[in-house]
């Protein structure tokens, strides 16, 4: 090989070590540049009103007649149904529950002196609408059933108020918690002097719905948290 090719086969290898080394040394910036990030989280709360009620409505009778407290039982449980019907709710929305009956003296715990009535019975009917305002007030308007020797008795922890549009709100949420972390991470990357980039990754929250307390348990609360991993940029 002559001189002069052996020097431009030098140069060369010079020259392409150069541009290999620039190269890569911008590859790698670009690399560390990308492999900066942030994890951010994005919170979507709003209050919305149920939209359905479960509502158990229970009486109770006792007598030393078995037979006469069965017909009682079914008699006190016809006059619920039909005062729920005059209300204005449907059938659909009436179910019956069982009627049961104790025998006090078979009850090896109770002895005859503590006994006024050896039977008492319960039965009860429960109330599944969409008409809350209107159960709220019937619940207030039962007691007039006593006068109709009808024993009413409402548990309020037995009570339950549902949501069941979660689905229609679900979209706008995530994008609220979306939105919401995207505000956290640019100020994270301005007060780092950087720029906020594409999602590294993201993760959403399991969407929670709770009464907004113990006296308003008709209103609830919608939450949701998204997890999202940034980009920073130089």
């Amino acid at each position: 090989m002559s001189r002069s090719s052996a020097f431009i086969l030098g140069l060369a290898f010079i020259i392409g070590s150069i541009v290999v080394f620039f190269g890569g040394l911008k590859l790698g910036e670009e690399f560390l540049s990308k492999e900066r990030s942030v994890i951010v989280k994005g919170l979507s709360q709003r209050e919305v009103e149920a939209d359905i009620i479960v509502l158990p409505i229970q009486f109770s009778k006792a007598s030393n007649d078995l037979n006469a407290l069965s017909i009682e039982l079914e008699s006190d449980s016809k006059k619920i149904y039909n005062f729920l019907l005059e209300s204005g709710f449907s059938n659909d929305e009436i179910t019956f529950m069982p009627n049961t009956i104790n025998d006090k003296i078979g009850n090896s715990y109770n002895s005859d002196a503590q006994i006024a009535y050896r039977y008492d019975g319960s039965g009860g009917l429960t109330l599944y609408t969409d008409k809350i305002k209107l159960a709220r007030d019937v619940m207030n308007n039962l007691s007039s059933l006593s006068k109709q020797g009808v024993i009413i008795q409402i548990n309020n922890y037995e009570i339950e108020y549902l949501y069941t549009k979660l689905n229609d709100i679900k979209p706008l949420m995530i994008e609220e918690a979306t939105n919401n972390a995207r505000e956290v991470a640019s100020k994270f990357a301005q007060d780092s002097n950087s720029s906020l980039g594409k999602i590294k990754k993201a993760s959403q929250g399991q969407f929670s719905i709770q009464n907004r307390d113990k006296n308003t348990k008709h209103i609830k609360t919608i939450r949701v948290v998204s997890t999202i991993e940034y980009y920073l940029k130089d």
